[in-house]
């Protein structure tokens, strides 16, 4: 593979990350005007539209097995609680303290590694997710710290540690589902089986939107599946110790993105916690080999 060609993981992996991060824009615009249910059911809805067709144009759609069948239902059962906590979250949050907080699922995702698939835990891991706490501690003290800190902050606070829980528990799915199904196929069963569960509650809580925050759903599923694509491909042609540091310039692009959309200032604790939790996660996974391909909302 010569220099140009070796390049272009590298390169789809970082307009991923960006894609990603301005749909979290979107579906923070989203969910303050229709509240965060309604938001991500709807994005599901339009995403499904999208994949759908996707994996069936490829030729290769068939109904899985049962157990792919299985674990595309657990992941996805344990992915759309995610993405809703997260999605609230960002309406309690500043874009870029959410995305920063969420940061620390790799280091949860080792301890979950060990316990459910029997991994060995090495002492940096561990030196690691101390580190790492280090420095959510000090992004959370910070807004405790602020004179505007209320019960809508510690409600966002408390969703954004959820999420990221819920994110390291995706971790370890994710990495049997990518052994067993392509991109399309988990993109499918990702937003279909969305649709269904956040369905169920949408007769009671859906708040129909206008047409401009149709628009911002609109973009954000075309930027989730964009996203996604982008990921599945520059990991399967790239080792994970080349991309996984891009995933940390979704703090960059969150804060240019809270700042354009909402006029969120960042704050020194977040950007000291932010520095300390990426130097965890690149302690933690500097000599790891093994590609975790990593998860969308």
């Amino acid at each position: 593979m010569n220099r140009d060609h070796a390049l272009l993981p590298v390169f789809a992996a970082a307009f991923a990350v960006a894609c990603l991060s301005l749909m979290d824009a979107f579906m923070k615009s989203a969910a303050l005007a229709v509240g965060a249910l309604t938001a991500a059911w709807l994005r599901s809805v339009i995403a499904t539209g999208i994949a759908l067709p996707l994996w069936l144009v490829r030729g290769r759609a068939r109904w899985p097995r049962p157990e792919v069948l299985k674990l595309h239902l657990q992941r996805s059962v344990i992915a759309t609680f995610m993405a809703l906590t997260f999605f609230y979250a960002i309406t309690k949050l500043p874009l870029a303290e959410a995305i920063a907080i969420s940061f620390v699922a790799p280091l949860i995702a080792l301890y979950l590694a060990r316990v459910m698939l029997g991994e060995a835990i090495r002492r940096e891991a561990i030196y690691a997710s101390i580190l790492g706490f280090i420095g959510t501690l000090i992004i959370i003290g910070g807004k405790i710290g602020q004179a505007d800190f209320d019960a809508d902050t510690a409600l966002g606070l408390t969703s954004i540690l959820a999420s990221a829980l819920l994110y390291a528990y995706s971790f370890i799915l994710i990495r049997r589902q990518s052994q067993v199904a392509g991109p399309a196929e988990i993109a499918t069963f990702h937003s279909g089986v969305s649709v269904i569960i956040l369905g169920l509650a949408a007769p009671f809580l859906f708040e129909m939107p206008n047409l401009e925050i149709l628009g911002d759903l609109a973009a954000a599923a075309f930027l989730t599946v964009a996203g996604a694509m982008g990921l599945a491909w520059a990991y399967a042609r790239a080792e994970a110790q080349v991309l996984v540091p891009l995933e940390y310039s979704g703090f960059l692009w969150a804060s240019l993105f809270g700042w354009l959309f909402f006029a969120e200032s960042l704050t020194m604790p977040t950007t000291i916690g932010t520095a300390i939790i990426i130097t965890s996660c690149w302690v933690a996974t500097r000599k790891r080999r093994v590609a975790i391909a990593p998860e969308v909302p």
